[in-house]
């Protein structure tokens, strides 16, 4: 699976997004509020393999909280292999939230790999103060999360390979401003039916963006999609 997904080392000061999400094949990227009755097996393996080679997985605080995530899991072999690239063993979790609604005792922020978190100068303060107690803090803008200067920040700490996971706000706004190098798709063999979440969400971009297709593989009916920027 390595073969396939394996990135070469990004040039320091520099940053490489990419983003992974399961469709349906009506479009849907979720059932019911969660993704994972899309994927099988395989999409798992995908879905590990990714993180493996990431240097960060960024999210989106709202998928965090609807998802509960927790920190990447990384068997020891792997540790290993990541040492052995110039890698973290455990490659950290970005949330990006301007609001800060986060829990700070939520599972995230109890692991052994401190997250990150990406905010802007707005937040609430109170709230800062709570989440730096278990999170490296990094604010990048004002009003809001400017997401060039996020994945700048990112950049300085060394972790140039980004995997995005989501959600569809976060990766519609990462796509639309130019800044998602690929997407890695699996598209499920299965209709789930109308009124479901797409994997891109929000305002509606003024031209779309051409992607070029880089790998197809299948297992089980399932189809592992590879896209490249033009």
């Amino acid at each position: 699976m390595d073969a396939w997904y394996r990135l070469p080392p990004v040039a320091a000061g520099k940053v490489h997004v990419r983003s992974n999400f399961v469709s349906s094949l009506d479009g849907a990227a979720e059932v019911d509020g969660r993704s994972g009755a899309l994927g099988g097996s395989a999409d798992r393996r995908v879905f590990r393999t990714l993180r493996w080679l990431a240097d960060v997985v960024l999210v989106g605080a709202g998928t965090a909280v609807a998802e509960d995530y927790g920190p990447v899991i990384v068997p020891p072999q792997r540790r290993e292999q990541r040492l052995a690239a110039g890698q973290t063993p455990v490659p950290p979790v970005a949330v990006i939230s301007g609001s800060l609604r986060l829990d700070p005792s939520a599972r995230l922020f109890g692991a052994d790999v401190r997250p990150l978190v990406l905010t802007c100068r707005a937040a609430p303060a109170d709230r800062y103060r709570e989440l730096a107690a278990v999170a490296d803090m990094l604010v990048c803008g004002d009003e809001t999360v400017d997401l060039a200067a996020a994945l700048d920040a990112l950049a300085e700490r060394g972790l140039g390979r980004v995997l995005c996971e989501g959600g569809p706000s976060l990766h519609a706004a990462l796509a639309g401003a130019s800044l998602l190098d690929e997407l890695c798709l699996t598209l499920a063999p299965l209709l789930v039916g109308p009124d479901r979440i797409r994997i891109v969400g929000g305002r509606r971009w003024p031209t779309p963006v051409t992607m070029a297709l880089g790998h197809v593989l299948e297992e089980d009916g399932s189809l592992f999609l590879r896209y490249l920027r033009r």
